[in-house]
């Protein structure tokens, strides 16, 4: 710029106000002309600071874009480093995987297998004890048939609740209140008592052959049994009448001796005889004794209504024993069988022989029909009481319902 050329750039201090010159005609055109160059040059130059800075800030630019290249390339060699290793390790987690799949599906299969073992020994020992159970209360009841008593089947009962209370199988539960209900009905169960009534039965039967007939002579209530080659003892009525006293001993018979016969010792002959008149009266006092009392046992006078009953001969009385005993051994076989009225007609039968040809005045006789009366009354039809709801439970426990 040439020194004339006036500054541009204003001042901040204004400066004193001066007089313009007078404009002339030449000097407008000259002045506007140096304002265009002035402002030219002003344009140029901002657009040459304008240009600087954006040459500027495009380096700047261009250097960062480098260096965000450079740490993009060296993030993309790492990310591609870090990817492999990525997929290496992709590639050993899969193959791990894949062998702990294996292992798992190995692991899941044998605990599958494992379970299914012991929910198989659980079930068979609880289907173990279910039919262990079943088979003693069908035995007890069994057992109880047979006695006739429910003892059999009450202990079995109970045994049944007992093993269940140790098994503590929640399944079970419904078992054990049907065993509860059961023992609760087969106790207050009135029932024969079998055993009892055999035990009578037999000793009846040991009774027949002391019982006394109507016809027998001589013979009291507690004789030995008749028919067995034994003595017949005396009579009821004549063994309370005094038996006549025993006769002294007689004397031994004197012996003669010629020597002493020739003797003339006369109390030695008066003693001798003495002592053969005293034995010759002894003898016949026995004697007389012996034919009074069979005289006595000869003829007996007694009333007897039933006319069958003398003509029974002492063969027939031995063979009608026999049939008593039959009688009462088949009622207790009935009794066994739980044939309560065939038991009955037995007993009726051996009752009505025993009024027909045995002395009821009898002891005996009079106890044996007290004995068959309440027999009878014993011998009723009672059904043995059985274990259904126990039976109904296991058979449910048993098919897992």
């Amino acid at each position: 710029m040439s020194a004339d050329t006036p500054d541009p750039t204003p001042s901040t201090t204004p400066a004193p106000a001066a007089v313009p010159p007078p404009v002339t005609a030449e000097a407008a055109p000259r002045r506007a002309g140096a304002s265009l160059q002035w402002l030219t040059l002003l344009v140029a130059a901002l657009a040459l600071v304008l240009t600087g800075l954006l040459w500027q800030k495009l380096s700047f630019t261009q250097q960062e874009l480098a260096r965000r290249s450079q740490d993009t390339i060296a993030q993309a060699v790492e990310a591609r480093t870090l990817a492999a290793q990525a997929e290496a390790l992709t590639q050993e987690l899969q193959a791990r995987l894949a062998v702990a799949e294996v292992r798992l599906s190995e692991v899941s299969l044998q605990r599958s297998q494992l379970e299914e073992l012991m929910l198989s020994l659980s079930r068979s020992r609880d289907d173990n004890l279910v039919q262990d159970l079943e088979s003693a209360l069908r035995l007890a009841q069994q057992q109880a048939q047979l006695t006739g008593t429910a003892q059999p089947l009450v202990s079995a009962l109970q045994a049944a609740d007992q093993r269940i209370a140790r098994a503590a199988q929640p399944r079970l539960n419904p078992v054990q209140r049907a065993i509860a209900r059961d023992i609760q009905r087969i106790q207050g169960a009135s029932l024969a008592d079998i055993p009892a009534l055999v035990l009578q039965l037999d000793d009846l039967t040991r009774q027949v052959d002391d019982w006394p007939l109507l016809n027998q002579v001589g013979q009291r209530a507690s004789s030995a049994p008749a028919g067995k080659g034994a003595a017949p003892p005396r009579d009821a009525k004549a063994a309370k009448t005094p038996a006549p006293a025993a006769a002294p001993a007689p004397p031994p018979e004197p012996e003669l001796d010629t020597a002493a016969a020739g003797t003339d010792d006369t109390s030695d002959l008066s003693q001798g005889w003495g002592r053969v008149s005293g034995w010759w009266n002894a003898l016949w006092a026995r004697i007389w004794a012996d034919l009074t009392r069979s005289g006595r046992e000869l003829v007996r006078v007694s009333r007897i209504d039933r006319p069958e009953a003398v003509l029974l001969a002492p063969d027939q009385a031995l063979f009608m024993r026999e049939n008593l005993k039959l009688k009462l051994l088949n009622a207790r076989l009935g009794l066994l069988a739980r044939h309560m009225q065939a038991s009955q007609a037995d007993l009726i039968a051996v009752e009505a022989a025993l009024t027909r040809y045995f002395d009821t005045a009898a002891p005996r006789v009079s106890a044996a029909q007290a004995t068959l009366a309440r027999l009878r009354k014993d011998l009723v039809d009672s059904d043995l009481p059985r274990p259904e709801e126990t039976l109904a439970a296991l058979t449910a426990a048993a098919g897992g319902r």
